[in-house]
């Protein structure tokens, strides 16, 4: 039983990679610093593309944004849903993958994806993004793109 729970834990985290980036927490200096860098006001809206377990969008939602959140790892859904149901008027938390769906109305953007996965996220910031909205990339910079700012590690770019 043991065996097989450590199996499915391993599984679950594991397959992810073919999809963005293996789950990495956000460490607390480098959240501060993309959603100061990412300067967003009190009632807009911030796509965490690859919640991970919530950290980000707890940090952003203290800070009065909407958050809509993609993770396609189920355990880290749940643990983002119980992380954040203090702030259930203001996160959602989204089971799937940010590739293959239409992103709702935002402002901001913060990912922290592997390098092989950027010029993808670029195209498809241009397909689904309005003018101006603001990317904080964490450690990995968007290829043939021009960053705005970097702070400690997290590259801000303005679409």
């Amino acid at each position: 039983m043991i065996t097989l729970v450590a199996v499915t834990i391993i599984l679950l985290f594991g397959f992810v990679v073919f999809f963005g980036a293996p789950y990495l927490p956000t460490l607390k200096k480098t959240q501060d610093t993309a959603l100061d860098i990412l300067s967003l006001k009190p009632g807009q809206t911030l796509l965490a593309l690859g919640c991970g377990d919530g950290r980000v969008m707890r940090e952003a939602a203290k800070r009065g944004l909407k958050v809509v959140g993609y993770e396609i790892n189920p355990l880290l859904v749940i643990i983002s849903k119980l992380t954040t149901r203090k702030y259930k008027n203001q996160v959602k938390v989204v089971w799937g993958s940010f590739w293959s769906v239409d992103w709702p109305k935002h402002d901001g953007i913060y990912v922290f994806l592997l390098d092989k996965y950027m010029s993808r996220l670029d195209q498809k910031i241009k397909q689904q993004s309005k003018k101006g909205v603001r990317v904080a990339s964490n450690s990995f910079k968007i290829p043939d793109k021009k960053f705005v700012l970097e702070k400690s590690g997290v590259y801000l770019y303005i679409y």
